[in-house]
């Protein structure tokens, strides 16, 4: 999965990471939670915690992170054409690691 490598290689210069598969794609742990995770179907998920997720999907070119017929509170989903960029990606990887330490 190309975005996980892109994404591990953001990390190798940040927290220690911990990489478990998950939602069918493969998830970055920070301090026992998880930060972000490359999804199998495309695009990233990032942890924005629920009281930032109203205001990040208004201002940026997130959505709101669903499975199945159920919505993720507190995270977004972001498609791989707004992660095309190390500088996008490892702007939404700062997000996802804020919010997942101070989770």
């Amino acid at each position: 999965m190309q975005l996980a490598s892109r994404v591990r290689e953001i990390f190798a210069d940040g927290p220690p990471v911990l990489e478990k598969a998950m939602f069918g794609g493969l998830a970055f742990l920070v301090a026992g939670k998880i930060a972000v995770a490359a999804s199998a179907q495309g695009g990233l998920l990032v942890r924005v915690g629920a009281a930032r997720a109203e205001e990040i999907v208004r201002t940026t070119a997130a959505r709101p992170m669903q499975m199945g017929e159920r919505i993720m509170r507190g995270w977004v989903h972001v498609d791989a054409e707004h992660v095309s960029s190390r500088q996008q990606l490892a702007e939404w990887i700062d997000v996802g690691i804020d919010s997942a330490t101070s989770a």
